[in-house]
């Protein structure tokens, strides 16, 4: 099987029209060259903002406890240079991007930043070819292994970083965090800390470093707030 071939079914879609695949594989360096031919830069502009709004509805639907800042963070770490390009070179994009022949000498089938683009004007070109269902089926299938790599304990059980979204959002203010007890010898030291918010205290956590106090304690008054402003 040609690098072609390969191409189209590592993809998992066919073009009823092959003329905007052959735009979203050329890039401009090949354009220069080849004076008639149009580049991808049109395809990526469109593909950036597909893969952001396909990204967006599935981090929603995989992770509905998440906050707007949580899901703005994992969208970030997703739709970046590098993810993107680990996903062009899964589909084997470098091999049938058509490059300058200055580009491709320089090894511009393995640069993150022609990848990247290059797989953005491939989604642009999909959604322009077969619409928004059909190219959120693509993506889906393309980004499922980085989504199941998320961390989701960084993100979900940092409850300091959720207690402060939710009170930025309900009270306007952030939480003060407060040492009210050190208790043990100095080598097994453990740490009792109250949170307040607007003066009143809403959760308490005890650690055996202040940083884990503080996540106990965050992780308290978070729950206490959602449960409070639940119909809120």
């Amino acid at each position: 099987m040609d690098a072609k071939k390969r191409f189209l079914k590592n993809i998992g879609y066919k073009f009823k029209n092959p003329e905007l695949l052959n735009s979203a594989l050329t890039h401009r360096s090949f354009a220069h060259e080849h004076p008639g031919e149009k580049d991808n830069e049109r395809m990526e502009f469109l593909g950036d903002s597909v893969i952001n709004l396909i990204i967006g509805n599935l981090l929603m639907e995989t992770f509905p406890e998440a906050s707007e800042g949580q899901l703005t963070r994992m969208r970030a770490s997703l739709v970046s240079e590098a993810p993107l390009a680990k996903i062009a070179r899964s589909i084997g994009l470098g091999e049938v991007l058509r490059l300058g022949h200055g580009e491709e000498l320089s090894g511009g089938k393995n640069k993150n930043s022609i990848l990247a683009d290059g797989y953005e004007a491939l989604i642009g070109a999909i959604f322009i070819d077969g619409g928004f269902k059909k190219t959120k089926k693509v993506v889906s299938k393309h980004f499922s292994s980085l989504i199941k790599e998320l961390n989701k304990k960084e993100i979900f059980l940092d409850f300091k970083t959720r207690l402060q979204e939710l009170t930025q959002e309900l009270f306007h203010t952030i939480p003060v965090y407060r040492t009210v007890k050190e208790m043990g010898p100095e080598h097994k030291k453990k740490f009792e800390i109250i949170i307040t918010v607007n003066g009143r205290a809403y959760g308490k956590g005890k650690g055996k470093s202040k940083k884990e106090a503080e996540q106990n304690a965050a992780k308290k008054a978070f729950e206490t707030i959602k449960l409070e402003n639940k119909d809120g």
